[in-house]
């Protein structure tokens, strides 16, 4: 299985800066590795129906997809939400459509709470859990360990470019196997602020 996921996913550091679009109808995210080299871009795919409506209606219903390519511009994970009234459930998909994981989560008093599961036996396989206002999360696998971490603290060679509150770092533990679920898990995790400001 490990040959199988993308590349992408075979790194253990994540540095994502959202670049400013001053129509704010679709986000856009770069996503850098701990050299500085860009390895990949979020994006938000919406339509012109999608950009009309959100004028009208509260976009924490709204459905949305965000995709993840790489440097090369290939596909390599989507994240999508159908139309949602309460607690949203959200699919990640490998690059040939098949789910690697669902995602569910749970807001309370600025402290989200979002929980991974297998798609094929709905078993849980990592929580994404902490403070919003603080950014500052914890990933855990399905025993509670801790594997993993997103904040906007770091050090090393990306300090000085990295330092306005758009910016944060997503950070697994080398020793987790390369598998469909850490593609789940750093799919979610990587893309956690765009889905929190849709969810809002």
């Amino acid at each position: 299985m490990s040959k199988q996921i993308p590349t992408f996913f075979l790194s253990d550091e994540y540095f994502i800066d959202e670049k400013v679009n001053f129509l704010k109808f679709a986000n856009e995210y770069k996503v850098y590795n701990d050299q500085g080299a860009q390895i990949g871009i979020i994006k938000q795919r919406i339509s012109g129906w999608h950009k009309a409506l959100t004028l009208l209606i509260n976009k924490a219903m709204m459905p949305f997809k965000l995709e993840i390519t790489d440097a090369n511009n290939q596909l390599q994970a989507t994240i999508s939400r159908g139309w949602t009234f309460w607690m949203s459930k959200i699919t990640v998909t490998d690059p040939m459509g098949v789910e690697v994981g669902i995602i569910k989560q749970k807001f309370k008093f600025f402290k989200p709470t979002f929980t991974i599961s297998d798609p094929a036996t709905g078993a849980n396989i990592a929580q994404i859990s902490g403070d919003w206002k603080a950014w500052n999360f914890t990933i855990t696998n399905n025993t509670g360990a801790e594997m993993g971490k997103i904040s906007k603290k770091w050090g090393g060679a990306l300090k000085e470019v990295f330092t306005t509150a758009d910016k944060y770092n997503v950070s697994i533990d080398p020793n987790y196997a390369e598998n469909n679920q850490k593609v789940a898990i750093v799919a979610t995790a990587i893309t956690i602020d765009m889905v929190l400001k849709e969810g809002k």
